[in-house]
């Protein structure tokens, strides 16, 4: 298949220059060095399949190089704007997630001592902050800060008055005391 294109390049100086420079370096990325040397072959006149065969790329790959840079210069060079996917959950909802993790769990009500992510997608659409939400979906976004609240580690402090007296039975089991007298072996 004959790839004669009709864009038919002739660089400027400094273009030249700066392709020269960029299709050199080491330190580019590679995407750019690419584009610099199918830019300055196709300026020495070569062909799109000839350029392609050279570099390892599709002939497609050059002919769209060679395009943009004889419609844009430069600057057609350059990646363009993606569209992606929008947001599902914008930044104030995922703020709100991230700051409920970083609270312990009865603040909200929640009979927990830590929280896991399926309990924070949970919480998160009990209290309206979203109609549902995916664990893992919170999880990615509790590591984008490194928040990891089920590793949490508290002292629990007790709340019952009479939780010295309760506690002081048991450990006196482990001391093999019961009403103030020490166990025989076989009790």
């Amino acid at each position: 298949m004959c790839r004669n294109s009709p864009f038919v390049l002739s660089l400027p100086g400094s273009d030249r220059a700066g392709l020269g420079r960029r299709s050199c370096s080491r330190t580019v990325p590679h995407w750019q060095v690419l584009r610099a040397r199918i830019v300055l072959a196709a300026a020495s006149g070569e062909r799109n399949t000839v350029i392609a065969a050279r570099l390892d790329v599709h002939v497609n790959v050059v002919s769209k190089w060679r395009a943009r840079y004889a419609r844009e210069g430069l600057a057609g060079l350059a990646d363009r704007k993606r569209s992606g996917r929008p947001r599902v959950f914008g930044a104030p909802v995922v703020a709100q997630v991230k700051a409920m993790a970083c609270e312990p769990p009865e603040q909200r009500g929640a009979p927990l001592s830590r929280w896991s992510c399926a309990e924070l997608a949970y919480q998160a659409a009990a209290e309206g902050l979203v109609a549902s939400v995916a664990a893992s979906t919170v999880r990615r976004w509790l590591a984008e800060d490194a928040i990891r609240p089920w590793r949490y580690r508290s002292w629990i402090f007790p709340r019952d008055p009479d939780f010295a007296a309760k506690a002081g039975r048991v450990l006196d089991l482990y001391e093999r005391i019961w009403e103030g007298r020490p166990l025989e072996d076989d009790e």
